[in-house]
């Protein structure tokens, strides 16, 4: 009876070896995928939970043995589509004949980003946020604070989006050039300041509006300093009544902060709306930046872009990825 019971033990000995071997090897050819991170789950008979790839056991208290009829089973991490969401969002969104919109969104809880649209538009008054923040990039240089005249131009520059303060602040920045410079420096690649005096005319794209918001609320690498972006943020949080719209359509009540742009172009008649900031809704917060042309009245072209900043916030709020 000892004998048998030997050849026994030996005989499952044997038929255990093998599937462990393929167990390990079946581990390590779900790991050398290219499909992304995954997850190897081993369910014994017994109804014990799964077991991570390290071998402990997930979310359980106790260790059980893995059986002989444990399977690897790959399970890949859920990817979404963020572009194709957003493009799927904007069907959506109806422009007049002749009007043009692009819009570009991060959420800052997932870090996911998106753009929709391309080509430049002229910035309207939305550049003022790029004047302060390069006025602020120099100051920084230079070792000093804002003077009293230049924090009374800022003011109402950001707040009451006043033209002569802007202007003020355009020449004393070095006006395309030391806005282009500071922009090669916050990765504005595609942006070119206006020539001469017109800074509304500068040209800008969606995606590079992301990436000043990016400098301004400080995501990632920032050349502005905190106090640099926490004055800008104080600005763009108190802007005049008269301008709560654009990317303000989208937040849960006052949880914004915005700089929005409107110009009429004199040789077409028709309007430049655009409209950049912060958002939360949902719990969520995002930075938006929408842009628009063509647009036969300037409410028409608000309308435009406030529903294009809805559309960009629920590609990413309508998705739960886990």
């Amino acid at each position: 009876m000892d004998r048998h019971r030997a050849r026994g033990r030996r005989a499952r000995t044997a038929r255990r070896t093998p599937l462990l071997s393929a167990l390990v090897a079946s581990a390590v050819l779900v790991g050398g995928t290219a499909v992304g991170t995954f997850y190897m789950k081993a369910q014994a008979h017994d109804g014990s939970g799964p077991v991570s790839s390290s071998g402990s056991p997930a979310a359980s208290s106790a260790s059980p043995a893995v059986s002989e009829e444990a399977s690897v089973e790959p399970v890949a991490e859920p990817s979404v589509d963020r572009e194709a969401l957003l493009a799927a969002a904007m069907k959506s969104v109806t422009a007049e004949d002749g009007a043009k919109v692009s819009v570009a969104v991060l959420d800052l809880t997932s870090g996911e980003s998106s753009v929709y649209g391309d080509g430049s538009f002229d910035t309207a008054s939305i550049v003022k946020v790029d004047i302060l923040a390069a006025l602020l990039l120099q100051v920084q240089d230079a070792d000093r604070h804002l003077t009293a005249q230049e924090k009374a131009y800022a003011t109402a520059m950001i707040e009451n989006s006043d033209n002569a303060a802007a202007s003020a602040l355009w020449e004393e920045i070095g006006r395309a050039d030391g806005l282009d410079s500071a922009n090669a420096r916050f990765g504005l690649y595609g942006t070119q300041g206006g020539d001469g005096a017109l800074w509304g005319l500068t040209q800008t794209t969606a995606a590079d509006q992301l990436a000043l918001l990016r400098q301004v609320f400080g995501v990632g690498d920032t050349e502005l300093s905190k106090s640099s972006r926490t004055y800008v943020q104080g600005l763009m949080g108190g802007v005049a009544a008269g301008q709560h719209w654009g990317v303000s359509a989208v937040a849960d009540g006052s949880a914004w902060a915005l700089k929005n742009g409107w110009l009429a172009r004199s040789t077409t008649g028709l309007w430049d709306i655009n409209s950049i900031g912060r958002v939360t809704a949902d719990g969520r917060t995002y930075l938006v930046a929408t842009l628009s042309n063509g647009n036969s009245t300037q409410a028409k072209g608000i309308s435009l872009v406030e529903a294009a900043a809805r559309a960009a916030v629920s590609a990413f709020r309508d998705t739960d990825t886990g």
